[in-house]
């Protein structure tokens, strides 16, 4: 662990985390072992403060700050089963404080792997190895800035208080050393680092086989679970590695992986759980003779104990060597011998039977030396001798030929490899080796590299050239083109991973092949977060015609996140109470509709009848003032005997 002074916030976090971190490993493996060391930087300046002389013991004297004395490299515990002496320990601990920006990781990586003893690393156990910091780190070549010119030689060197004492005397340690010691030991290394310094530790472990990196957060509280699924990614997937292998022969690999199906030219396999079986077959190809006609090379799964060593012999010459025949008849009455179908020549003598004898020299024999009129004798990289072209040795190779226009010298070259070490140079044009091809055979005919993990070359987002993917969809990337958050296909492709590793059915669940091409994690939630990059929300209708409600995340250190809504939406049964009510309401509904339209009906019909009446009375031509038929109800009657008073 890094303790310079910006990692002061991640010691207290880890203080915390012992009993966490050995119940979660506890439950991959039944016998965990846990150590620790810490690491600063070099003991010497630049890299440390040495003025004020207080800061060499107190590097945060100028900050008014007490922290511990630098150091390079310190081992504070052995492997150890008991948690507590690891809580113990860790809790003991304090930062320190150094001058420059990174630190000496690599030279704490570096013991760490070698010094075995002290650290207690088991031979028939899985090794891992945990680099936590939130810096860059010094490589090989950066200590020149101190004078520190003596390369690092990848030796244990802890003193008796488990300090590293050559700090101040050896270099940084090269990627290729460390690669080596840890292939040695069996150890997988884990880049545990914070987002700001993530970009430059994928390189590192692009360079470093076996490595994995974790973006860790601020505090290192998520350490525990970055360290799990490190392992588990570590653990899924099994590389062969060759050791020692002579650079006169081609090993080409084929791989059977979890479906059955030989996968020619590749040798890894990935998305492999506790139990699962894969085997790999080699083809081996001689380039050329080696002087050492037995080789040993080893064949090893890369962070395994396990290896597999190899010897080869050589059968350069042909067994007819040893039935030649010295002064044969076959050549020209004795002037050979003749071995293998072929005259081998006295010297002095040349042709196909050695027929032709130097003193018979004729200038006349020169034109037989000639390609084209104008053209040097013999190409100019020979002798013209009885009409026949005998070519000179050459320090660089082989000249032959009629008139010794061919050699296996001047063929075209890539990073200054003829023919790009895959192939043999032939008359000026390279053969390329099974597997290349290209005027200089650089390019690879594999196609194997380009294929997805859902059987796709390039994801069907780009091109495969020379055994490496060209996306040309915009949006996608990756060694496959595989990751395209934005693409419009990607809710199709994650689909099914979402029905066979979340819901066990589907297509990839029927036909097993759910654990080779879907490497997502699922996580469940309530309710679909948002991400401002990266992320691409999707839904789709199930088998049940439920709405289900997905999201393709990829976080920073590309590792491919699917949240999956807990509840889907589903269509409701109809309800019967409401059918019954809707269905009375519709037909009492219809009742008053039906009444109101007769009634008005009537209304417009009694309204039209009314002015129609109204209209021909107005048209009547009678006199209505008198009727000539009416007779009144009273009668009048006079009494002429009445006389008024």
């Amino acid at each position: 662990m890094d303790l310079s002074f910006s990692m002061k916030d991640d010691l207290a976090r880890l203080r915390t985390l012992g009993n966490e971190l050995a119940v979660t490993m506890g439950q991959t493996t039944s016998n965990l072992r846990m150590g620790f060391g810490a690491f600063v930087d070099k003991t010497t300046s630049p890299y440390m403060y040495t003025f004020p002389p207080e800061a060499v013991d107190n590097p945060c004297f100028g900050i008014n700050e007490k922290c511990q004395a630098q150091f390079g490299f310190k081992h504070v515990l052995s492997l150890t089963e008991k948690v507590a002496r690891f809580t113990e320990e860790v809790e003991k601990q304090s930062v320190s404080r150094n001058r420059d920006a990174p630190e000496g990781g690599f030279d704490a990586v570096i013991q760490a792997v070698v010094c075995k003893d002290k650290i207690g690393w088991r031979p028939d156990a899985s090794h891992l190895l945990v680099f936590t910091t939130d810096a860059k780190t010094h490589i090989a070549l950066d200590g020149r800035i101190a004078g520190i010119v003596q390369p690092n030689d990848g030796r244990c060197h802890l003193d008796n208080n488990n300090i590293y004492n050559k700090s101040t005397v050896l270099d940084y340690p090269s990627l290729a050393l460390m690669t080596e010691k840890m292939s040695e030991n069996n150890i997988n290394l884990i880049f545990a680092v914070t987002s700001y310094v993530v970009p430059l530790y994928k390189e590192y472990s692009m360079l470093i086989p076996g490595t994995t990196v974790g973006t860790l957060s601020d505090d290192s509280g998520n350490i525990i679970q970055l360290i799990e699924e490190a392992y588990a990614k570590i653990r899924s997937k099994v590389v062969l590695e060759q050791l020692g292998v002579p650079e006169e022969l081609n090993l080409s690999f084929n791989a059977t992986c979890l479906n059955g199906e030989v996968i020619r030219g590749v040798s890894s396999c990935s998305g492999l759980k506790i139990g699962d079986v894969v085997s790999f077959s080699v083809e081996a190809q001689l380039r050329s003779c080696p002087k050492e006609k037995s080789r040993t090379f080893t064949i090893k799964p890369l962070g395994f104990k396990d290896s597999l060593e190899v010897t080869v012999d050589f059968a350069c010459g042909c067994n007819c060597e040893a039935m030649a025949e010295a002064n044969s008849d076959l050549c020209s009455n004795g002037n050979g011998t003749y071995e293998c179908g072929v005259c081998q020549c006295h010297k002095g003598r040349l042709g196909p039977h050695c027929e032709c004898s130097v003193e018979d020299y004729s200038p006349s024999d020169d034109v037989n030396c000639i390609s084209k009129p104008g053209s040097p004798l013999c190409s100019g990289k020979g002798d013209c001798l009885c009409g026949q072209c005998s070519c000179h040795a050459n320090e660089f190779g082989q000249v032959w030929g009629k008139y010794c226009e061919c050699d296996n010298f001047n063929c075209l070259r890539f990073k200054g490899a003829l023919c790009s070490d895959h192939g043999k140079c032939s008359c000026g044009l390279c053969q390329c080796d099974s597997g290349w091809k290209g005027e200089n055979c650089n390019c690879s005919t594999r196609t194997d590299t380009c294929m997805s993990s859902i059987g796709l070359q390039c994801s069907s987002r780009g091109y495969c050239e020379c055994g490496v993917c060209h996306c040309t969809q915009p949006g996608a990337y990756g060694a496959t083109c595989e990751k395209c958050p934005t693409c419009p296909d990607s809710c199709t492709i994650k689909t099914a991973c979402v029905e066979c590793q979340h819901f066990k059915r589907g297509q990839y669940s029927n036909d097993n092949s759910c654990s080779r091409i879907c490497k997502d994690e699922i996580r469940v939630v309530d309710e679909l977060a948002f991400h401002d990059v990266n992320a691409v929300n999707c839904s789709y209708k199930d088998e049940n015609d439920c709405v289900e409600y997905f999201q393709y995340y990829e976080d920073e250190s590309g590792k491919s996140i699917l949240f999956v809504v807990k509840e889907p939406e589903c269509p409701k049964g109809p309800d019967i109470l409401v059918v019954l009510l809707a269905v009375a309401g519709a037909i009492l509904l219809l009742g008053l509709v039906g009444l109101l339209i007769w009634k008005l009906l009537v209304t417009i019909h009694d309204r039209r009848e009314f002015a129609k009446f109204e209209e021909e009375r107005a048209k009547a031509k009678w006199d209505t003032a008198n009727n000539p038929l009416y007779k009144g109800a009273t009668s009048t009657f006079t009494n002429v005997a009445y006389r008024g008073t």
